[in-house]
C-alpha cells in the first residue's frame, strides 16, 4: 500500500508510553475471564474492568517498527476521514470523525477496560477505535495474514462500525438483540459485522479512486485477513469443530464475499446485510 509521506489524522492518541493502572493479570487469568464471559454470555470488557485485568500498560519505549505502524495507522485513519466525509455529504449528512487510541497491553475505554487480548475494537460510547499494534504482528504470525493492507482492512472494518453508529444502524441492532434470544442476537451480530466488512471494501474502492494507493497483492492481503478471522476458521482452530449458532462475525467465506461486494462497487444500503437471504 502506498501510504508514506501522506497526511495523517489528528485524531490519534498514542498511549503506548504511559504507565499502567489497575491490577496486573497474567495471560492465563485473561483466558479464564474470557472463557467465563463466553460461557455465561457476558461482555468480556465488563469482567476485565471489574478485575482491572489484562496487565498493566507497558511503559517501555516503543520500537522503530512500532512507531512506523503507528504512523501507518494514523495515515489509514486519515484516509477514512476523507472518504467518509465525502460519502456522508452525498447522503446529506455530516460525518463526525472518530478518535483512535493506540495502546500497549491494556487501557481504559468508554466501553470498559481494554486489553490486547480482546483485539481491535470500536467503542460507540466514546466513538473511538482502540488498537494494540501488537495485533498486527499476531495477524501475520498467528493468522498467516501479513501485509500492510491486511492491517488497513482491520482499521477500515472498525471505522465501518463508527459509520454504522453514526447512521443509527448499530443502535437499532443492539435494541433488537435485547428483545430476542441468544441465537437470534448472534445472527444480528453477524449481519452487523458483515456490513462493516462491506464498508471496509467500499472504503478501499473509494480510496483507490482518490489516492491510487493499492499495490499488487494488496487486495489479496485484505482477503487473506478476512478469511483468517472468520468464525468457522477460528472455532475449528480453537476447538476442532464449528458451532454455527455461536457465530458473531460470519464465516471466512462470508467475510470475504461482503468485503468484495463493497470493493466491486455495489451500492451501499443500510439494510443490505439485514435483508439478504443468503449471506
Amino acid at each position: 500500500m502506498r501510504w508514506e509521506n501522506r497526511e495523517r489524522s489528528r485524531n490519534v492518541e498514542d498511549r503506548r508510553r504511559r504507565g499502567g493502572g489497575g491490577v496486573a493479570m497474567g495471560g492465563g487469568g485473561i483466558i479464564v475471564v474470557l472463557l467465563l464471559a463466553w460461557i455465561f454470555g457476558i461482555n468480556p470488557m465488563t469482567l476485565l474492568e471489574d478485575t482491572g485485568g489484562g496487565g498493566a500498560m507497558s511503559g517501555a519505549p516503543a520500537s522503530p517498527e512500532q512507531d512506523r505502524l503507528a504512523e501507518f495507522a494514523s495515515t489509514v485513519l486519515r484516509d477514512t476521514e476523507v472518504i467518509w466525509t465525502a460519502e456522508f455529504e452525498k447522503m446529506g449528512k455530516r460525518y463526525e470523525q472518530p478518535r483512535m487510541v493506540i495502546f500497549s497491553g491494556s487501557t481504559r475505554s468508554g466501553c470498559g477496560f481494554a486489553s490486547s487480548q480482546v483485539g481491535p475494537f470500536y467503542c460507540p460510547a466514546d466513538r473511538t477505535v482502540y488498537i494494540d499494534l501488537g495485533f498486527f504482528e499476531e495477524l501475520e504470525n498467528r493468522f498467516d495474514a501479513p501485509g500492510d493492507f491486511a492491517q488497513a482492512y482491520v482499521i477500515a472494518h472498525e471505522v465501518g462500525h463508527h459509520v454504522q453508529n453514526l447512521l443509527g444502524i448499530s443502535g437499532q441492532v443492539h435494541q433488537a438483540q435485547q428483545r430476542t434470544d441468544k441465537v437470534r442476537a448472534n445472527e444480528l451480530s453477524v449481519r452487523l459485522e458483515l456490513q462493516a466488512d462491506f464498508l471496509a471494501g467500499m472504503w478501499a474502492r473509494k480510496g483507490q479512486e482518490r489516492y491510487n494507493f493499492l499495490e499488487e497483492g494488496d487486495v489479496e492481503e485484505a482477503l487473506r485477513a478476512a478469511n483468517a478471522i472468520g468464525d468457522d476458521t477460528l472455532q475449528r482452530q480453537a476447538q476442532g469443530h464449528v458451532v454455527p449458532d455461536a457465530f458473531t462475525h460470519g464465516t471466512s467465506e462470508q467475510r470475504v464475499r461482503w468485503f468484495m461486494k463493497g470493493f466491486r462497487g455495489e451500492r451501499f444500503d443500510p439494510n443490505n446485510t439485514f435483508d439478504a437471504r443468503d449471506l
